[in-house]
């Protein structure tokens, strides 16, 4: 400890509500990162920030101390020649655009090395879909990593010990505190991850509805204001698209049968108008504040780059250049795990899907064994939703709401039970909003 700041005093200050210092924010990093702050002045520090918030100016003094509490990738001397842009999602239920993302964008000639998490609660992780894929390496050395960006133009991994130290360490004692629900404190935990990466520019998915993290669109809202302020108070040029979540996103639920979908999407084969309709505004996006393409251009770049084949080529070239099968495009079944049992789930009555809980039939994966209850719980990669039902379409005896992919009966009926208790079905359509809700910039806010 230096003689300058006493950690009970920082948490005393933040605890009546009055603003730190750059200086006292970044002494309780340094104290997060090297073990010199203990778990309980960190639990309070979080619950003081909790109740108290923190300014925007205070935000992005936390979210760059945490940044430099690791190693920075520096993609300068990497001879890349293409803007290293990336895109973040706050998470969802059948969320598997980051797979289909980053090979769109490396088509179309930017960089995407894609920093991404695994699955906790309801939502599904990027890494977690990916290590369905037998041989896949999530956490590549630096010079696999450099390479397969540089040549390919993305590559999806696990976040690095080096790589904001500071914030894995904050996370954990959030998760057990009741503390993780902070607007600040995500923020500077997405942002840190993010800005470690050595990215040129960010756009944010976030979230709401009823599949989300944030379920109120306001909250959602003041959550991406904060996102997008602090990103681009910090250095880093970020937007921001608010997207609906209430209902599951694409046709599928789980880890291995996103996958399957994804491959899909790549080929043209079964694609969800809904989930086209989020990659191409990200993707989009991507393209725009990254400089590739203007707002006219980058969506017929990111349609061109699917009906040319030509992003399915780079998933595929990205998946072998990390270990995995060098046909899985072609033998997705032969390489993709799938349960023994597969269930239709028939709704209760005739008529068309008018809402469903989506936290629900994340839930029900879990159920299945495709998620998590705690970090530490192993995953059935093999089990999941498919055919999923979106609102406004038919459901009825012959046309399920769903089908369960489960390895056992009991773990079917928990599943089939839990998704029949969270739908609505109605006698008329209903109206639903636009997907993508309301776009951000730094202008906007």
């Amino acid at each position: 400890m230096t003689a300058d700041f006493f950690p009970q005093e920082i948490i005393r200050k933040k605890r009546n509500g009055i603003a730190l210092t750059k200086p006292e924010i970044q002494f309780m990093v340094r104290g997060i990162t090297d073990n010199t702050v203990s778990e309980g002045q960190i639990a309070a520090f979080a619950m003081a920030v909790y109740f108290r918030d923190m300014s925007m100016d205070e935000r992005v003094w936390l979210t760059t101390a945490m940044v430099n509490s690791g190693n920075i990738m520096d993609w300068s001397k990497a001879g890349l020649n293409r803007p290293v842009v990336d895109k973040h999602s706050t998470g969802g239920v059948g969320d598997k655009v980051s797979l289909m993302l980053a090979p769109i964008v490396a088509a179309c000639g930017g960089a995407v090395p894609m920093i991404s998490g695994r699955g906790l609660g309801h939502t599904g992780g990027t890494l977690d879909k990916l290590e369905s894929i037998a041989g896949y390496n999530m956490a590549p050395d630096a010079e696999l990593l450099t390479k397969v960006v540089k040549n390919i133009g993305c590559a999806i991994i696990g976040q690095t010990s080096d790589l904001a130290p500071a914030d894995k360490r904050f996370y954990a004692i959030r998760d057990v505190t009741a503390t993780v629900e902070s607007i600040s404190l995500i923020t500077a935990s997405i942002l840190s991850k993010k800005l470690a990466a050595g990215l040129d520019a960010l756009v944010m998915d976030v979230k709401f509805g009823s599949g989300a993290f944030k379920e109120n669109f306001t909250d959602a809202l003041a959550l991406a204001k904060s996102i997008t302020t602090v990103a681009n108070g910090a250095g880093m040029p970020t937007t921001s698209l608010l997207t609906d979540m209430n209902q599951v996103l694409g046709h599928t639920a789980g880890n291995a049968v996103e996958v399957r979908e994804t491959i899909d999407f790549l080929m043209g084969k079964n694609v969800d108008p809904r989930l086209l309709e989020i990659v191409v505004a990200l993707c989009s996006e991507m393209l725009v504040i990254s400089g590739i393409a203007d707002v006219t251009t980058a969506p017929l770049a990111v349609k061109g780059a699917l009906s040319s084949g030509t992003a399915a080529e780079k998933f595929a070239q990205m998946i072998a250049a990390l270990g995995g099968p060098n046909d899985l495009m072609t033998n997705p079944d032969k390489h993709l795990p799938f349960a023994p049992i597969r269930r239709d789930v028939i709704a209760p009555a005739r008529g068309y899907l008018g809402s469903m809980n989506v936290r629900e039939m994340g839930v029900a994966v879990m159920d299945l064994g495709g998620g998590r209850h705690k970090a530490s719980d192993p995953i059935d990669y093999g089990v999941g939703l498919i055919d999923i039902k979106g609102i406004n379409e038919k459901v009825g005896p012959r046309i399920p709401v769903a089908t369960i992919i489960a390895r056992t009966e009991k773990q079917a009926d928990i599943a089939e039970k839990r998704i029949l208790s969270c739908l609505n079905i109605v006698n008329e359509p209903v109206t639903t909003g636009p997907t993508v809700r309301q776009r951000l910039t730094k202008e906007d806010i």
